[in-house]
């Protein structure tokens, strides 16, 4: 938005910010000994809904973002006890 870029909102920002938060908040609420299927439950939801979002706003998610967005998802899944290094994303994922 600083740079002039009409794509992002303060609308679609704060709604992205929503659902990564909430990613986070059931990623933790997993604890230590999470299973890969409880997380990629969540990974599922997380992506379906940045797919909703990126729908409504007009498909603000390009390029740079898909790829942070994907590094975000996978890192915390990583972190959450998921062990893999392939995008796991891809299998929902529109944008």
């Amino acid at each position: 938005m600083t740079y002039g870029d009409d794509i992002f909102n303060p609308e679609n920002i704060e709604a992205t910010i929503k659902v990564l938060d909430s990613y986070i908040n059931n990623l933790i609420k997993l604890g230590v000994k999470a299973k890969k299927k409880e997380i990629m439950k969540f990974v599922k939801d997380v992506v379906i809904s940045l797919n909703e979002l990126n729908d409504k706003y007009d498909n603000f998610i390009e390029t740079m973002e898909r790829e942070e967005l994907c590094e975000y998802i996978i890192e915390a899944a990583n972190i959450a006890g998921l062990e893999s290094d392939e995008d796991f994303t891809e299998e929902w994922r529109e944008w």
